[in-house]
C-alpha cells in the first residue's frame, strides 16, 4: 500500500513539473505572435470589435461572414456536429446556397464557395476565402455604385498569404475588409 502511494505521488510531481513547463512554453509561444496572444481588439465608429471572432453583417452592401452555428456567440462556440450526409444538414446547406443565390444573382451558375454555406467548427471563423470575397464583388459593386475593379483591388489588398508562404490557405478577415470598404471612396 505505502509502494502506491509514494508512486501515486511521484507521478503527481512528474506531471505537475511536465504540465508546468508545457504551460511556460505556451504563454512564452503566445508573446511571439503578433497580438501577443490577446484578441485582436478594433475600435470602428465608437464601437469594440473582435477581429479574430466571426461577425453577422446581414447589409447586402457588405462582404458576408461564414454561418454560424452558435449565432455568432463567443460565449459558446461549437460546430452542429452533423455529417454530410445528414438530412437536416443537406436542407439547411440547400437553403444557404438558395438564399445566397438569390442575394447574388449575378453569379448565376457559378459554383458557390463552401465556405459561404458551411459554418466552421468552432461556427466563429472570422476569414473566408478568396473566391468567397469574389463571388459578393459584383453585388456589392451594384450596392455601394464602386466599379468591381476596385472592390477586387481592395481584395487583393486585405488578403492575407499562408504563414510562411506554407501553411495554410490565403484568407481574408471580413471585418477588416468590411471596414476598409467603408473607407473605400
Amino acid at each position: 500500500m505505502k509502494n502506491h502511494i509514494v508512486s501515486a505521488f511521484r507521478l503527481t510531481l512528474v506531471m505537475l513539473a511536465v504540465v508546468g513547463i508545457y504551460l511556460i512554453v505556451v504563454y512564452a509561444g503566445s508573446k511571439v505572435l503578433p497580438t501577443q496572444g490577446n484578441a485582436e481588439i478594433i475600435n470602428y465608429k465608437g464601437q469594440k470589435f473582435y477581429a479574430n471572432i466571426g461577425q453577422e453583417f446581414k447589409s447586402e452592401k457588405y462582404f458576408h461572414s461564414r454561418p454560424s452555428t452558435v449565432n455568432y456567440n463567443a460565449a459558446g462556440s461549437g460546430g452542429s456536429n452533423k455529417g454530410p450526409s445528414n438530412e437536416e444538414y443537406l436542407e439547411t446547406v440547400q437553403k444557404r446556397i438558395d438564399t445566397l443565390k438569390l442575394q447574388n444573382p449575378e453569379m448565376g451558375s457559378v459554383k458557390v464557395p463552401v465556405e459561404l454555406v458551411t459554418a466552421s467548427g468552432s461556427g466563429l471563423d472570422p476569414d473566408i476565402s478568396e473566391e468567397g470575397a469574389l463571388y459578393q464583388v459584383k453585388r456589392i459593386s451594384k450596392m455601394r455604385n464602386l466599379p468591381v475593379e476596385k472592390i477586387n483591388t481592395l481584395i487583393k489588398d486585405q488578403t492575407q498569404k499562408p504563414f510562411l508562404g506554407l501553411f495554410g490557405p490565403s484568407r481574408i478577415n471580413v471585418l477588416k475588409l468590411n471596414i476598409a470598404l467603408d473607407q473605400l471612396k
